[in-house]
């Protein structure tokens, strides 16, 4: 959205943050099919009202699960597609017991051989909710959580190999004692993760309620892959000896664990009257998760034991926030809005990381302490002269602080990262009837030390980012949704943006002469620039046709052309792609059940071959000439699901 990553888009489940409080990331794959237990999903662009958690910096996502349902159910799917992808889910509900009680469950399982060689997945998730519905009070207690373990495909395909062979996957090749290339079976990311929930909703009187939650998420898990040609001195090993003469590097498997636990409470007050509505409430969490790294083989192993850490790190994050929310008609048809929300961070790191310190021989002490206070005012206007229409204008600051990564994977001649703030301002118009809906939204966001990402990947493939002193994005998004008969309906956008970076010089570009040798390296300074991972036109469109229990969707996307650095340079850019998906669903009504439900979806329908993602994996000046080592991540051509859904 607008350009920014996952990570810069803050992401609740029923109010309750779920971005990594480290990372600041959101990782789909722990909660696999989780859509199969919301009732809805709020997306919210720009800096969007206080909300708990990681700041929005494009945009906000809410997303709530499954609400009170009043009659008992029980469903079964069953999905099966292309690279022999399977998902089964299981649905069952009580309904409303003694007017008081319901319950409400979920089991599901994905699997699938995947795209990419080797990119297989296995994985498995839950859903269950208990809750007591009174006159004035809610009490509702859910439990969500997934394990996950998938082969490792994160490193993506090189721009050479890709154009001969576009599912070629890297990670797990090695070379046996005989020579012969062989994949380890067990080169894996492995993570379970589990939240708990509990909601309180009182209501106090007509006017006024009361809403509390407590939330605890668990996270477990590790990655483990097959690493070649490695010194023993960085993971603390005995180097091993051959003919008298020890050896320097060496062969190994190795796991890198995360433990950590995401506790907290949300609250809010709220009085609503009239033509006005007060809010006031905030959030108090605790993040507390421990790295640590174990050597599980070694070629060439000498005295090895695999019960001992070679790194080991804490890190511990108290974010706590407050705000007020002030929504009123101030004149005739004309209303006002006040967000002010104060929140506080402290975080700090302990320990040493991954990354052997060679100027001193021993493990990376990453040990160290930030602490930011942030003030997040936000403002609007709303004039709706009739039902139909209403005009807009806000302005918004937000700030953020910056993730685990942007500490760890600075250069060693990189400033500390600053946090970033983002003055928003925005302006549009809405209009809404029975017949359709068109809007049209103008923005305007102004970073100062924005967080951008650089073109270049940890080595888990995470996207990397670093300051930027001056940058912007700015657009138009529009919408539309019609419904010109009543067996068709259209809905699209489209947004048109800029999003720049002034003066932008690239740094520490490594130069070599023609036999290789390092001869020291330049600044490039290249002026205003586009931000990398920003397309200036991106376009959706969704078709539906409804013929009594048949349904036919064609749902269209077009993303424009973006650059993977801050260079704007052609080399380094994704070409744009618009792909198309069709849907068929039939209802089968029955007098037994409720029915049985069909779906097949083509994906891809037209066959493009896309990449939805790139890297630099090195760029550097060969005697004189710049050479960029790519990395993209190529997209499957036609491909397709089929499901079969009983409903009781």
């Amino acid at each position: 959205i607008r350009g920014t990553d996952a990570n810069r888009t803050n992401i609740t489940v029923n109010g309750v943050p779920l971005n990594d409080a480290e990372s600041h990331g959101t990782f789909f794959v722990n909660m696999p099919d989780f859509a199969s237990s919301l009732s809805s999903m709020q997306v919210q662009r720009g800096v969007g009202t206080s909300t708990n958690g990681a700041a929005a910096f494009g945009a906000s996502i809410n997303m709530q699960t499954e609400g009170l349902n009043v009659k008992p159910y029980a469903e079964i799917s069953s999905t099966y597609g292309s690279f022999n992808t399977n998902k089964n889910t299981l649905k069952a509900g009580t309904g409303l017991l003694q007017n008081k009680f319901a319950f409400d469950a979920r089991l599901s399982n994905v699997t699938s051989d995947g795209y990419i060689d080797r990119a297989w997945v296995d994985m498995k998730s839950y859903y269950f909710s208990a809750g007591y519905y009174g006159e004035k009070s809610t009490v509702k207690f859910l439990t969500f959580g997934g394990n996950e373990k998938t082969y490792q495909a994160w490193n993506g395909v090189d721009s050479e190999i890709m154009k001969t062979n576009r599912t070629y996957n890297e990670l797990g090749e090695y070379q046996d004692n005989a020579g012969n290339t062989q994949y380890y079976d067990n080169q894996t990311d492995n993570y379970a993760q589990t939240h708990y929930q509990l909601h309180w909703l009182q209501t106090l009187n007509s006017n006024l309620n009361f809403n509390a939650t407590a939330h605890l998420t668990r996270g477990l898990g590790y990655y483990e892959d097959y690493k070649t040609g490695r010194k023993y001195k960085e993971y603390g090993l005995i180097p091993d000896t051959v003919a008298g003469v020890a050896l320097k590097k060496t062969d190994l498997v190795r796991q890198k664990w995360l433990d950590n636990y995401f506790y907290g409470i949300t609250y809010g007050l709220n009085y609503d009257i009239d033509r006005m509505n007060l809010s006031v409430g905030g959030a108090v969490n605790r993040y507390d998760g421990d790295h640590y790294g174990k050597v599980k083989w070694v070629r060439n192993a000498n005295q090895l034991d695999m019960s001992k850490e070679w790194y080991r790190n804490n890190g511990v994050k108290d974010d706590a926030n407050v705000y007020a929310k002030l929504n009123m008609e101030t004149f005739e048809k004309l209303f006002a809005s006040v967000d002010l929300q104060y929140r506080y961070i402290h975080y700090q790191m302990a320990g040493t990381d991954d990354k052997y310190d060679e100027d001193n021989n021993v493990m990376r002490d990453i040990t160290n302490m930030y602490e930011y206070h942030f003030f997040n005012p936000k403002f609007g206007l709303t004039y709706m002269p009739d039902k139909n229409n209403s005009v807009y204008a806000s302005y918004s600051v937000s700030n953020r602080e910056p993730n685990r990564n942007n500490y760890t994977e600075r250069a060693k001649n990189e400033a500390e990262p600053r946090p970033e703030r983002l003055f928003d301002v925005e302006a549009g118009y809405r209009y809404q009837s029975s017949k359709g809906a068109v809007g049209a939204n103008l923005f305007f966001m102004d970073y100062k030390d924005q967080l951008i990402l650089t073109g270049k990947i940890s080595e888990i493939g995470e996207l990397l980012t670093t300051n930027i002193s001056d940058s912007y994005r700015a657009g138009l998004e529009l919408t539309v949704g019609v419904k010109p008969v009543s067996w068709l309906k259209w809905d699209g956008n489209v947004t048109i943006s800029q999003n720049k970076i002034l003066n932008f010089i690239e740094q520490d570009v490594d130069m070599y002469d023609a036999d290789w040798n390092w001869i020291g390296s330049k600044n490039d300074t290249l002026g205003t620039t586009d931000i990398a991972y920003s397309p200036n036109v991106v376009a959706n469109s969704a078709f539906v046709f409804n013929f009594d229990r048949f349904e036919i969707g064609l749902f269209s996307s077009f993303v424009g052309k973006q650059f993977f650095d801050n260079t704007s340079s052609d080399d380094r850019a994704i070409d744009a792609y618009f792909v198309n998906n069709l849907s068929l669903k039939y209802a089968l009504p029955l007098k037994k059940i409720r029915g049985i439900d069909f779906q097949f979806m083509l994906n891809n329908l037209l066959n493009e071959k896309y990449e939805s993602n790139a890297y630099t994996w090195y760029s550097y000046y060969l005697d004189g000439q710049r050479v960029n080592e790519k990395r993209y991540f190529p997209q499957a051509g036609i491909n397709f699901l089929a499901s079969v859904t009983l409903r009781f």
